[in-house]
């Protein structure tokens, strides 16, 4: 027998297409943090020493460009699936997918439960009953759109300034490199602070949260961090449908080689920032 199956049955929250496509964010993100800030803060001694291990700036750069590739890929392989989710789930309207219960447009009751959060933060109220997608979440998600759009419009034109000087003054590419560098720095230090924490840091977290990993989490589980998906998915009776054996041990080792080294590459970079922030800006 399996000894998958000698465990209890898990809640599947993310299919086999979102996790790889977060997989594969992480490895690009993390090279574009790496090979990004290497340039940016070129003029310290762990930018030299990193740019050395990358094979020198020139082969920091092909790596950039490389994963913002993979990043572009992603990005438009997502809203692929976000366009057969609709068909599929939605009748083929986007009025039906976007203001559903699911919706990942913030809506009022995300008010609610923010002001409910900082209630329940100070105790002075009880925890929110958070349905599929909490408020933090939410932002985490368009933080991707605002990045693909200005990070990555800003990106190509310093990847192919002389097509876009065809038609834009020169200085365009000025002030998107200063955009590019600047938005880049803001992104890196929020995905390696606030949402490491969100996702990881957090009390009921701690020290690693592997659902984005492996897709399922325990019913328990379920049940204590979406309430409201849980009691909702109980009385339509689809709770089973969304039930799955877990991993085999070998299979969630290897996640969490993969969760903590990404947790351990991107605190480094947030230490060397702060290195160069204060102590060596220029």
């Amino acid at each position: 027998m399996d000894a998958t199956k000698t465990r209890p049955l898990q809640f599947q929250r993310f299919d086999r297409l979102n996790r790889t496509l977060h997989i594969l964010m992480i490895v690009s993100f993390m090279s574009l943090a790496l090979t990004g800030m290497t340039l940016k803060f070129s003029y310290t001694g762990w930018a030299g020493v990193l740019s050395r291990m990358l094979g020198g700036f020139e082969s920091a750069g092909f790596i950039h460009r490389g994963a913002a590739t993979v990043m572009f890929g992603i990005f438009v392989t997502h809203l692929w699936d976000l366009n057969r989710k609709r068909r599929r789930d939605y009748e083929g309207s986007f009025w039906k997918m976007l203001t559903g219960p699911n919706t990942m447009l913030f809506t009022r009751r995300d008010l609610r439960e923010l002001v409910g959060s900082l209630k329940w933060f100070v105790g002075t109220g009880p925890r929110p009953r958070y349905g599929r997608w909490t408020y933090w979440e939410k932002f985490d998600y368009f933080a991707v759109f605002w990045g693909i759009f200005v990070i990555g419009s800003t990106g190509l034109m310093l990847w192919f300034p002389v097509f876009f000087t065809r038609f834009l003054p020169g200085w365009f590419i000025n002030v998107a490199t200063i955009i590019h560098s600047d938005e880049a720095l803001l992104a890196t230090g929020f995905i390696f602070t606030v949402h490491f924490f969100n996702t990881h840091l957090r009390p009921e977290k701690f020290p690693m949260d592997l659902v984005v990993f492996t897709g399922r989490m325990p019913l328990a589980e379920f049940k204590r961090d979406k309430p409201a998906e849980f009691d909702e998915l109980v009385a339509s009776g689809k709770l089973e449908q969304n039930l799955i054996w877990p991993y085999q041990q070998v299979v969630i080792r290897t996640y969490r080689i993969i969760a903590w080294t990404a947790l351990a590459v991107g605190t480094l970079m947030i230490l060397w920032i702060i290195y160069a922030m204060v102590f060596a800006y220029r």
